[in-house]
């Protein structure tokens, strides 16, 4: 099996100075395959992960349940060369099979990391990496479940507990290692 370093991120919202950031780490971490969990908005932050489609990274998509810009989305991913999964992607990466699903319907969440049909589960739409799931867990000692957390800019919340914007993070995954690691925006 060949290492592969893996790029995951969710929940973009537009932020398209840390959508560049992120592009940016990845470029640094020679990742070559990018997922992106959902949650992205709006057809312009796609066209941004160009830079590294061009030289060859493979860009893997879902919708979030605020990516209601679905053909606008689908036109730009297709633009770029990317590949657009649906709202659940299921594909096959380095050897591993993934699953990536956005994360808004818990119970569909939970079947398919219970179904233990995937080595590896990526999800989002909680914005925070889910203390549940946050370091390599393996359910059944069988399927990897990773949150990268939102990508959009922290912000201040007056009402919300917590922050429905929390401190920005992606991850890079190693596909040999399994090692997950958590990267501040």
């Amino acid at each position: 099996m060949i290492s592969m370093k893996i790029g995951i991120i969710s929940d973009s919202h537009d932020d398209i100075t840390n959508v560049n950031k992120a592009i940016e780490i990845f470029e640094e971490m020679n990742v070559e395959s990018i997922i992106h969990a959902g949650d992205i908005i709006s057809p312009p932050i796609i066209k941004e992960f160009k830079k590294l489609t061009e030289s060859g990274v493979k860009l893997f998509v879902v919708f979030g349940n605020n990516d209601g810009e679905k053909k606008g989305l689908k036109s730009a991913i297709n633009s770029i060369g990317g590949n657009l999964l649906g709202d659940v992607g299921k594909i096959e990466i380095a050897g591993l099979k993934f699953c990536i699903y956005h994360g808004q319907d818990l119970k569909k969440k939970e079947k398919i990391i219970n179904s233990e049909k995937f080595d590896v589960f990526v999800y989002g739409h909680s914005h925070t990496k889910d203390p549940k799931y946050e370091n390599d867990v393996r359910i059944g000692n069988k399927t990897i479940v990773m949150n990268p957390g939102s990508s959009h800019s922290a912000a201040k919340s007056n009402f919300s507990e917590p922050p429905y914007f929390p401190n920005p993070s992606i991850i890079i995954f190693d596909s040999i290692t399994k090692k997950i690691e958590f990267v501040n925006l």
